[in-house]
């Protein structure tokens, strides 16, 4: 029997209950911190344009979470799905402001990936690569799989940023092959709210120390921590460029202002500031 307060859906997945809002208002909304708004909604096509189309309106630090979204998207407009309650969906806004000049905003995806990976490895006790630019990797049985992503859009006066991880998704969930979760990689811990909480509390804390150094990469760490969790340096990578051209080289080096250098066979140095990255085994054509 269904209680008479309870819609009779709300547990319909008993592995998945849906997000505490009090508890993670009274855990973020702090003196001092970075976060000044969380909400949560049932259902929405995407965090990334409900933020954006609020732009005008909103105060740094707003964040907006959706149990499930139904038209979440991926950097080349990349269709992005899951289950509800299955993963983190959820979009925050930020205003660098005058502390950090515009050409330095480039870094805030990268800044978000590092403080996914970093706020994930202590909250889920996995550890969590970057490919660049965006997309978070695990290992699953040996093979590097892709759990999440990150969005980064100009919106307003500042900067709306998307991430989304897969927390629990079975293996008949996938969407791809090569797509994996936190669960599936052996997460020690697939609470939503814990997570949540360790991704937000790090992107609070990478985000001042970049802001606070005048977004300069170097000096405040970021571009080390880059170089150190990114999975596509030291690699032979195919990058697949605007104009159906591709590069392919080995990828060396994040330089100051974010871009992959490849190192290709002709000895020439490319720096990429947008590509389609294909991680390759040696010099064939084989993904990993």
């Amino acid at each position: 029997m269904t209680p008479p307060d309870a819609s009779p859906n709300r547990w319909s997945d008993l592995d998945r209950p849906p997000l505490n809002v009090p508890a993670l208002r009274r855990g973020l909304l702090r003196p001092g911190a970075l976060w000044t708004s969380l909400d949560v909604v049932d259902s929405t096509g995407s965090t990334n344009t409900d933020l954006a189309a609020r732009a005008a309106e909103l105060v740094e630090g707003t964040v907006l979470v959706a149990e499930e979204q139904t038209a979440g998207r991926g950097r080349l407009d990349r269709s992005w799905t899951a289950p509800a309650r299955s993963g983190l969906f959820f979009s925050v806004y930020l205003v660098p402001g005058d502390d950090v000049p515009v050409h330095r905003w480039g870094w805030l995806p990268l800044l978000a990936g590092v403080a996914t990976a970093t706020g994930l490895a202590k909250a889920a006790g996995v550890d969590t690569a970057l490919k660049w630019p965006n997309d978070l990797l695990v290992d699953v049985a040996g093979e590097e799989r892709k759990a999440g992503g990150i969005l980064a859009e100009r919106a307003g006066n500042g900067v709306v940023i998307g991430i989304g991880v897969n927390v629990t998704l079975r293996a008949a969930e996938l969407p791809a092959p090569t797509a994996a979760s936190l669960s599936l990689a052996g997460a020690v811990s697939t609470d939503r709210e814990t997570l949540l909480r360790g991704v937000l509390r790090s992107l609070d804390h990478w985000y001042g120390e970049w802001r606070a150094a005048g977004g300069d990469a170097a000096r405040s760490g970021l571009q080390a921590a880059y170089a150190a969790g990114c999975a596509t340096l030291g690699r032979t990578v195919r990058a697949q460029l605007p104009g159906d051209r591709s590069v392919v080289g080995e990828a060396v080096a994040i330089d100051g202002d974010g871009r992959l250098v490849l190192s290709t066979a002709d000895g020439v140095q490319e720096p990429l500031s947008a590509a389609d990255i294909i991680h390759l085994r040696g010099t064939d054509d084989t993904l990993t």
